[in-house]
């Protein structure tokens, strides 16, 4: 499409991954298995919250991040969906911003809970001794809440720099989804100054976490270092080593993707890039922190054999 100053925009045209007809049905398949890693968030809610065993600060953030997960792949995958399936691309400018919205919410705050849950494994590797005082359940729900305050604050002040926008010169997003940098590179007028602002909020919301995972785990690396055992390091590495390459994957190709977006031209290369946090992590989320935890898979199954020995619940 030819590039004009657009007026009163009603709607946006996401362009996905591909517009290769051959390859929407291998995409449709790709996003609709990727969607039921939903369950696996689902079952770590119910397990959390139904097992007293797990009444634990670690698991209070693992469920609450489960929870941000379910609510990150909502935002997009769905829509991915039936875009593939309807051949439709067409989203409102209403929808856009909403959309837009929710996918910083829960993005910002998936990374807040990570930092919280890598504060919390420094502690209990860290100052075993004051792990317990130190995170009684006023502090565990504190943390919780001002995440959520500063995902909402993040979110807010996205959605309020693309408002700004009054004229399009496009409505065709090279994306799949409504990223607000995207909507920025369509503005008619300068949106140096905008631009600045969201870099600024993506690095408060990006770099800051990062900096207090990488903190948390040097410690606790250097912790693990003093294990006098090498089977103790071997099994602590093997544990921990997953959730800081799953963390690495996330922040990684996140902050490139937003950071590179204003420089270059490649739109459709970092939608492609996106697919890593916005879809695999979270699918991943479930398997490396939960479901090859013991803790996880015997919640699970005292669940299961409850429901199964209750009258109240037949199968």
């Amino acid at each position: 499409m030819e590039p004009q100053n657009l007026t009163h925009v009603s709607e946006f045209l996401l362009l996905g991954l591909s517009e290769d007809p051959g390859l929407q049905p291998l995409l449709f398949g790709i996003f609709l298995t990727i969607s039921w890693s939903v369950l696996g968030n689902l079952f770590i809610i119910m397990a959390v919250s139904c097992d007293p065993h797990l009444y634990t600060p670690m698991y209070f953030f693992l469920s609450n991040l489960s929870l941000a997960d379910i609510g990150f792949t909502s935002t997009t995958v769905p829509k991915m969906i039936i875009d593939i399936q309807t051949h439709s691309r067409v989203i409102s400018y209403a929808g856009c911003l909403t959309q837009m919205s929710f996918f910083m919410l829960f993005g910002c705050l998936g990374s807040l809970l990570l930092t919280s849950m890598a504060y919390d494994l420094f502690l209990a590797i860290c100052h075993p001794l004051h792990y317990r005082v130190i995170t009684n359940p006023r502090l565990c729900g504190l943390l919780v809440l001002v995440s959520i305050f500063i995902s909402l604050l993040v979110s807010q002040l996205h959605n309020s720099v693309v408002l700004q926008v009054t004229y399009f010169r496009d409505v065709e997003i090279a994306h799949f989804f409504c990223d607000p940098s995207q909507l920025l590179n369509l503005a008619c007028s300068d949106t140096f100054t905008n631009n600045v602002i969201m870099y600024i909020i993506g690095a408060m919301s990006g770099f800051l976490p990062i900096s207090g995972i990488l903190f948390s785990y040097s410690k606790i690396v250097s912790s693990i270092l003093k294990f006098p055992s090498s089977d103790g390091k071997y099994k602590a590495f093997s544990t921990y080593g997953s959730d800081l390459s799953v963390v690495g994957l996330c922040y990684g190709t996140g902050l490139g993707v937003y950071l590179s977006s204003a420089v270059s031209s490649s739109s459709r290369k970092g939608a492609v890039a996106s697919v890593i946090y916005t879809v695999i992590t979270p699918m991943l989320n479930p398997f490396i922190y939960s479901l090859r935890n013991r803790d996880i898979k015997k919640a699970l199954w005292r669940i299961t054999m409850t429901i199964v020995s209750d009258p109240v619940y037949p199968l």
